[in-house]
């Protein structure tokens, strides 16, 4: 081993001063190797959103083209008739109400449940957390076709409500879930010392215990947005004008062998801009709430 500057049997000088043979360019070559697979994973995951983006300033030629066409003049046009001429706007403001109530609702009635499941003992308890974890386990086809039967009877095909409706029971397990771990991270001691002041059990829920759960609430309320704004099998089945989301308008381009990709990829990027919007906007609570927990 070399002290400092030291130069030992068997090394050279030029070793001595990097810090001793091949070992030196390990960690400059390891990083390299890091970066490199970095960018590569980074080209994967943003590629299909530049291609989206890409195909639809294309004109209809241009997108079949083959090999594809990289230098081109873009246009507007696969926009201005998406959203003038084939009821986009509606289905984009049809998405907006649905996820927005569906996220409110979800989150007013699963930040309480969330409460109970995380400070009371009850008998049944286990069994209900069972299931609101297994709930996104069942594949939305297998219920795809007895919810058409029973809305149908009602009589509330083609409306938001329905939609509302299907969607909080898969959401509000998701809220619940991951406010209740949140619920559980903050120490007891806060609401007894809280009780034994006087306040009431709500008082401690909405003063004490919900503000310092807000980043799982947020991480919670951003999820079920998304999940609500991109859901398509039920949007397909249970309406058919009037409530029809932009997922499902996006799909009913596709008629036989005609495939406007102009159109749809249009349609697919103005579905994409709300969600990263939002989620940009909530981006600081998203990485509080996710690595909650993880430092203790």
């Amino acid at each position: 081993m070399a002290d400092g500057g030291t130069v030992v049997p068997g090394m050279t000088t030029g070793e001595a001063r990097t810090g001793g043979g091949a070992g030196g360019g390990g960690a400059p070559r390891g990083l390299g190797v890091q970066a490199l697979l970095l960018l590569l994973i980074l080209l994967f995951c943003v590629f299909p959103f530049y291609w989206m983006v890409v195909t639809s300033l294309k004109t209809q030629i241009l997108a079949l083209e083959s090999p594809p066409v990289w230098l081109f003049e873009p246009t507007f046009a696969n926009y201005r008739e998406v959203l003038t001429d084939d009821g986009v706007a509606r289905s984009l403001l049809n998405s907006l109400i649905v996820a927005v109530a569906t996220t409110l609702i979800a989150v007013v009635l699963g930040c309480p449940a969330a409460y109970a499941l995380a400070t009371f003992e009850f008998r049944g308890k286990k069994e209900l957390w069972f299931w609101f974890i297994t709930n996104r386990m069942v594949s939305p086809i297998v219920l795809a076709l007895p919810f058409f039967l029973i809305v149908r009877n009602l009589g509330l095909l083609d409306t938001h409500l329905v939609l509302i409706l299907i969607y909080l029971t898969f959401n509000l397990p998701i809220v619940i879930w991951i406010c209740t771990d949140q619920f559980r991270s903050i120490p007891y001691d806060l609401n007894e010392a809280a009780l034994l002041e006087g306040a009431s059990q709500w008082r401690v829920f909405r003063s004490i215990c919900l503000p310092l759960a807000m980043p799982g609430v947020a991480v919670s309320a951003i999820f079920s947005f998304i999940f609500s704004w991109n859901e398509l099998m039920y949007a397909l089945v249970l309406t058919r004008s009037e409530a029809r989301t932009a997922p499902a308008i996006a799909v009913s381009f596709m008629e036989g062998y005609d495939l406007p990709y102009g159109k749809i990829m249009a349609t697919s990027t103005l579905i994409v801009i709300p969600v990263l919007v939002f989620a940009l906007i909530a981006s600081k609570q998203l990485v509080r709430g996710l690595t909650m927990g993880a430092v203790k």
